[in-house]
């Protein structure tokens, strides 16, 4: 042993990047390294394999969240029946849960109704000056607002003592609802009521910039940024016609984002903020009230699926562990049951029991932005930002962020975003675990009540109307097929199948037997699998005694162009209506067209168009 350390590094030649390069190239064989090895966000962002010591990292943007005590663990409740509301308020208090948010009945959402009496019966027993109660009322967010007000007076809880998050956002309700109850010059006249109200209550934020409603619409992270960014500009211009100082007002406005399960990007993206954030404030002469900012993270709902909701979980935990890497303040953790319907006991406790084991078994919150220093993530970060703050000032040129959805810039924008997601997921470039990949045919054992009716969307009505930003999530395509295979199930009383005729050896066909066999299920259709077929004639008895109308020869490229077109032959003998290829063999397509082939199913295809087809003409048989 010695005092004197030994540098071991020493020994070894110093690694420049250059010689990498010159070792991928090498590999590449004269590929190109971008198309290869970089890919790029639907913002454009390139996402390299390498980030080199020169992509210096930023200043360090501390968050307002103390990094020892972890965040606030906010869990959302939807119900309606106030006395309901409350004992699943009361226990996941006591499971764990830090705050409460209240989701209320309005345009396209169901949820509490936002009365006094409502919101009273549903916190009764809760404790108002040690529990922080979060609103979610979209243009209910000012009549719920004052309800909560009322019972904190009513309670005799001191201005003080009161804790919570007011969440008026009417910019957001306008782009959810397509309109309002009331004009937006209204809105935005409540909006500096409710911030002078509550510059005397130190706990308490009055409005929410919520960038969850973009991302549900399809938004990219650069678009999610710089409209929720607009939205906070506009505030802030509202609170300045009150005599607001930009000082006060930063300290009383939220900024919601989503998090999913991208982890690189999901960082990127909270940190951007921060940085955006303080690029914003420091326009405003107030650069150190941006940490006075409250960041909320909610795990995103367009992530999501209906069938195999257990990958659910999976999907909310990174995204958790991205909020408390990111320095979110608070985090909503939506339950995995969520899109099914009424979220139960079980499904309350796997949500926050995330956070909690994150945040106390895993240690995240220890760490203040523990992601600071690499060169990757800052380098994403920057890059986010920037192009977000692109998308941001076009929102200023268009006159702010209200002139921008009246125009419907902002929702062509996000709309195209949108359908080249769509174009990812649907050719498989995109894989959605448990639904476009690995997708698990049949019963997954989650049995829950629907969710009541949503609000009334006729209800807001104002006289500016806009194209509202619809919210779906990413499974829908593929759940609206596999709806239609279990339709046809219980009006047949068979499941949509297809007979797979496995060629040669296993080692030949098991590859593709099995890649067609998830994709088939991924549009409800079930594979039957034959035994290995050596001689072609085997094919159409075992293909009529499967009961399947459509069959489909999976094998290699060498046994295609052995026994392929013979069993083609013999399937429509068989009865088969049609035959399709798995893969694409490029030495014997023609001939194998030529035998009958009904086409060609191989990675890259659109599986939307396909499945939908295949269904066609299994349901027309």
């Amino acid at each position: 042993m010695t005092e004197t350390p030994i540098p071991l590094a020493t020994d070894f030649a110093r690694a420049e990047i250059a010689d990498w390069h010159t070792l991928v190239d090498k590999i590449l064989k004269g590929g190109d390294f971008e198309r290869r090895l970089v890919s790029r966000t639907l913002d454009g962002i390139a996402i390299k394999p390498l980030y080199p010591r020169t992509d210096r990292p930023a200043p360090f943007l501390p968050s307002r969240r103390n990094g020892f005590d972890g965040w606030d663990i906010r869990q959302i409740q939807a119900g309606t029946v106030p006395e309901h509301v409350n004992a699943a308020i009361l226990e996941d208090l006591a499971g764990g849960a830090t705050s409460v948010s209240l989701q209320f009945s309005c345009a396209g959402r169901h949820g509490l109704q936002g009365t006094v009496d409502a919101l009273a019966r549903s916190l009764d027993g809760v404790l108002l000056d040690v529990c922080p109660v979060a609103l979610d009322a979209g243009e209910q967010a000012f009549s719920a607002a004052a309800a909560l007000v009322a019972i904190w007076k009513h309670r005799g809880v001191a201005p003080e003592q009161r804790l919570g998050a007011l969440n008026a956002d009417p910019v957001g309700a306008l782009a959810r609802a397509g309109s309002l109850p009331y004009t937006v010059e209204d809105g935005l006249r409540f909006t500096r009521e409710l911030l002078a109200e509550t510059l005397e209550l130190p706990h308490v934020t009055a409005l929410n910039c919520n960038g969850h409603i973009y991302h549900q619409a399809g938004a990219s992270e650069a678009e999610e940024l710089a409209a929720t960014l607009a939205t906070l500009i506009a505030y802030l211009r509202t609170a300045e016609t009150a005599g607001i100082e930009p000082e006060k007002a930063f300290s009383k406005i939220a900024v919601t984002l989503a998090v999913d399960a991208d982890q690189l990007m999901g960082l990127a993206k909270l940190r951007a903020a921060r940085r955006m954030l303080a690029r914003v404030a420091e326009a405003c002469g107030a650069k150190a009230a941006a940490a006075d900012v409250q960041l909320a993270a909610e795990t995103s709902m367009r992530m999501m699926s209906r069938r195999d909701p257990w990958v659910n979980v999976l999907r909310t935990t990174m995204a958790t562990a991205v909020g408390a890497w990111g320095g979110a303040d608070s985090i909503t953790v939506y339950p995995f049951t969520w899109p099914l319907g009424q979220t139960d006991s079980f499904a309350r406790r796997i949500a926050r029991n995330t956070s909690i084991v994150l945040a106390e078994e895993s240690g995240l919150g220890r760490v203040a932005d523990p992601a600071a220093g690499s060169y990757a993530v800052e380098a994403l970060t920057s890059d986010l930002a920037t192009a977000a703050w692109t998308i941001l000032q076009q929102i200023e040129r268009d006159g702010g962020i209200v002139a921008s959805l009246q125009s419907g810039a902002l929702q062509n924008r996000i709309g195209e975003t949108r359908t080249s997601r769509q174009k990812l997921i649907a050719t498989g470039k995109l894989a959605l675990t448990g639904t476009s990949a690995f997708p698990l045919l049949g019963k997954d054992g989650i049995e829950v009540l629907p969710w009541p009716p949503a609000g009334d969307t006729a209800s807001a009505r104002s006289a500016l109307r806009i194209e509202p930003l619809s919210p779906m999530r990413d499974t829908q395509p593929f759940e609206a097929l596999r709806d239609a295979a279990d339709a046809h199930e219980v009006a047949t009383g068979r499941r949509p199948r297809i007979f797979l005729a496995c060629l040669g050896a296993l080692v030949a066909h098991s590859a593709r037997a099995t890649w067609m066999k998830n994709f088939l299920a991924a549009g409800g259709i079930e594979g039957l699998q034959s035994s290995e077929i050596t001689a072609s004639q085997d094919a159409g008895r075992q293909f009529a005694e499967s009961g399947a109308a459509l069959a489909c020869l999976c094998s290699s490229d060498t046994d295609y162009a052995e026994l392929g077109e013979a069993t083609i032959g013999v399937l429509k003998a068989a009865g088969a209506k049609a035959v399709f290829i798995a893969g694409r063999p490029k030495e014997c397509a023609a001939a194998l067209e030529s035998a009958g082939a009904g086409g060609f199913i191989a990675a890259g295809d659109d599986m939307l168009t396909t499945l939908a087809e295949l269904q066609r003409r299994i349901f027309a048989v």
